[in-house]
């Protein structure tokens, strides 16, 4: 049912925009990609140290009135190492476990009448102001087919947001499909397997999705000092808890479902002289006995001076009632840690952005560095290398193994 809103949605307004006489204003953009990682290590699961990626992305906008606005984007992607499906056809929902060769990123209709706007259809929602970490960023599932490289997924549902005044703002969401985040593949290297447990065969034993719809409402103020919201969510988490269970000698079966849960979150910014102060928390209650329930947060501080911008801080959780058994969570697994990003702009065509996580207990780290240069109007190369380290109990420690360099070339259009 929700596809065919969907379609139905962006149907009608090309419809109108389709009208004879009307006058439209159509902009497009896009990109092919190619990247090549390479691991330094053998992973005991998975002995492929080379992956190459592609990527083909368009987005077209077209604004038929002032008051409308169409936006659709579509990808096409191909991948050394099977993680691309190998059924040719047009992906929508993005609930499968390989990304799909060819799918609707986005499709869009903005309607803003006075004080409210209207989006409906597939499109990207973002809440929270901190880096890294976002606690309260409930509507934003991600590609964690490579966990520390991760892509933001679209969500199918209608938004709306009205302006209260010049300084107040309000935002409610309704999504009536639920999207997940996209996991690791089990038979590869993201799925932290240990050496004494390679003599197991891991089998996918399925996911169980929820069918209900999800909502969320949203309060911000700009005020004279302090910018601060209230969020909540009611709907499901888009990372998923794990069920493992023995099946015939010497299979292992996987399996996952998507708790309800509900958020109550806040964030605020303060500018001070020298830089300014985000903070970022959300409380996560589940009415499911095998969910934890809990609270993370995150203290940062941010300061932008010439080409320099550097974010610094803390990302915590506190455990309110410890239900659950196994779950793949990296925003908790990125908390009780200190975050860090610096960047830096050499030139109109040249940026270095380095970032790091280290756990508290130092038992896990991660850092990442990344110099981009662009070559012309179209032309951009990205090299990136990414060091892990810790304990096989930590989160980030389990991926130790998953040391890596990267190399970009993209084409713009």
């Amino acid at each position: 049912m929700p596809k065919r809103a969907v379609a139905a949605a962006v149907l009608l307004a090309a419809l109108i925009a389709a009208r004879p006489g009307s006058t439209q204003t159509i902009s497009q953009r896009g990109f092919v990609e190619v990247r090549g990682s390479g691991f330094v290590l053998e992973a005991p699961n998975d002995p492929t140290r080379a992956v190459a990626d592609l990527l083909v992305r368009e987005e077209v906008f077209i604004r038929p009135a002032s008051w409308l606005r169409l936006a659709a984007g579509a990808d096409l992607r191909a991948n050394s190492h099977d993680q691309v499906d190998h059924r040719w056809r047009v992906d929508l929902g993005d609930r499968a476990r390989r990304r799909p060769p060819v799918s609707i990123r986005r499709a869009t209709a903005t309607i803003s009448r006075g004080p409210f706007t209207v989006d409906a259809g597939k499109q990207f929602i973002r809440w929270g102001k901190t880096d890294i970490v976002n606690p309260t960023d409930r509507f934003a599932p991600r590609d964690f087919l490579n966990v520390v490289d991760t892509e933001f997924l679209a969500v199918s549902g209608v938004r709306t947001v009205a302006q209260a005044g010049e300084r107040n703002t309000v935002e409610v969401v309704w999504v009536p499909r639920f999207t997940p985040s996209r996991l690791p593949l089990l038979n590869q290297r993201w799925t932290a397997v240990p050496r004494d447990a390679t003599q197991f065969q891991i089998v996918d034993a399925g996911a169980v999705l929820p069918t209900g719809s999800q909502t969320g409402i949203r309060w911000s103020r700009i005020g004279t000092r302090v910018e601060h919201a209230l969020s909540f969510f009611d709907g499901f988490n888009h990372l998923p808890n794990v069920g493992v269970r023995a099946g015939p000698f010497p299979t292992v079966e996987v399996s996952t479902f998507h708790p309800p849960i509900r958020s109550y979150g806040a964030d605020a910014a303060l500018p001070l002289r020298w830089f300014t102060v985000k903070g970022e928390a959300a409380y996560v209650t589940s009415s499911s006995p095998a969910t934890d329930e809990y609270v993370i947060y995150v203290v940062q501080v941010e300061r932008q001076t010439g080409e320099w911008v550097f974010v610094a801080g803390y990302a915590g959780e506190a455990v309110a009632e410890r239900r659950a058994g196994l779950t793949f969570s990296p925003d908790r697994g990125m908390t009780k840690s200190i975050v860090g990003r610096a960047s830096y702009t050499i030139g109109p065509n040249r940026s270095v952005a380095v970032e790091t996580a280290i756990r508290q207990n130092l038992n896990g780290a991660y850092g990442r560095a990344e110099y981009s240069q662009a070559h012309g109007q179209h032309w951009r190369i990205t090299a990136a290398g990414v060091l892990l380290g810790g304990e096989q109990g930590d989160f980030l420690g389990q991926y130790r193994r998953n040391s890596h360099a990267s190399l970009v070339l993209r084409y713009s259009f």
